[in-house]
């Protein structure tokens, strides 16, 4: 199974990227995350995360796929409901060389109702996260 969470870049750059995902009550993995108080998960936040990652790098790459090979300094803040976005700002921090990348990331909660503005204390996920290539 695959979920995409990546709904929309917002702006890239070489080292930069900006993309939203906009979490709907129809999104399956919200029916257990929990019945009465629906919220996206946090691994699927570090998931939006690495995509984002995974779109600023994928040239570099080449066709090789990428995997997530280490996670440092995650921390959680807010919860993301449905009707919400995550908005997702990752910056490359470092290139590794053999085909690793560390990247710093952190996605803010902007709540349904709350048109384009960002509350930067509005923090879901945060953190330094390293994308490598797949090793066969």
């Amino acid at each position: 199974m695959h979920f995409d969470f990546v709904d929309r870049e917002l702006e890239r750059s070489p080292n930069h990227i900006r993309t939203v995902k906009l979490v709907t009550r129809s999104e399956e993995y919200l029916q257990d995350h929990f019945a009465t108080f629906p919220v996206l998960p946090g691994v699927f936040m570090l998931e939006s995360l690495v995509q984002a990652a995974s779109r600023l790098v994928q040239d570099r790459a080449g066709a090789q796929r990428l995997v997530l090979g280490g996670v440092r300094s995650l921390k959680y803040g807010r919860f993301v409901r449905p009707g919400d976005a995550l908005v997702v700002t990752v910056e490359l921090a470092k290139e590794l060389g053999e085909c690793s990348w560390e990247f710093k990331g952190q996605g803010l909660r902007v709540e349904s109702g709350a048109g384009a503005a960002v509350d930067p204390d509005a923090v879901a996920v945060s953190g330094r996260f390293v994308l490598r290539t797949l090793r066969a």
